[in-house]
């Protein structure tokens, strides 16, 4: 039997609700220690392994028509992160051993099969923000200006050139050039 079970916690007490219907039909027991609560009922089991130690003096249990409610004195009014312990594994009590990564350089070695890998307008664009990127910031301004008043015709790296005057739109061979109609 599938049954849910949630938790909400005080500065006093934690409190376990169990959504299991007509309990008191089902047989339901549970049983509460110091580091444990155990409850059974017909086809359902319920272990946990608390992460706080409690009184289980003071603890106690009630059964209503669509649930079980535990509730659970704390031993202290530590907040709890979480209800129960963490499950120990082999990989919790010896990390394996990592070694440092260059992260630069992976991400070099990655560019460098990107440029092979890359044709036709990728290396192109590839090529273009290599250039970019390896400039001086005269070039770099240089490509900013022919290419944004061109249009996207015009692409040079002459600042001397290009800082005179407005760069001329210049489309590729058997096109026209027109401007939008406002």
């Amino acid at each position: 039997m599938s049954v849910k079970h949630d938790w909400y916690q005080s500065e006093a007490k934690v409190v376990i609700t169990v959504l299991l219907k007509n309990a008191e039909e089902k047989h339901y027991a549970v049983e509460i220690s110091a580091q444990r609560v155990h409850m059974t009922a017909d086809d359902y089991d319920l272990d946990l392994m608390l992460l706080h130690p409690i009184v289980a003096e003071r603890s106690s249990h009630k059964a209503y028509s669509s649930k079980v409610e535990i509730t659970l004195a704390k031993e202290t009014g530590v907040r709890w992160e979480t209800l129960v312990k963490p499950a120990v594994t082999a990989a919790m009590v010896a990390p394996p051993k990592t070694q440092a990564k260059n992260w630069d350089k992976l991400v070099s070695e990655e560019e460098q099969v990107e440029e092979k890998e890359a044709k036709g307008e990728a290396a192109l664009n590839n090529l273009f923000k290599k250039i970019y990127s390896t400039s001086s910031p005269e070039v770099q301004k240089a490509m900013n200006k022919s290419f944004s008043e061109s249009g996207g015709t015009v692409l040079s790296t002459n600042w001397g050139e290009v800082s005179k005057e407005k760069v001329t739109v210049k489309p590729p061979e058997g096109t026209e050039f027109r401007e939008w109609e406002k």
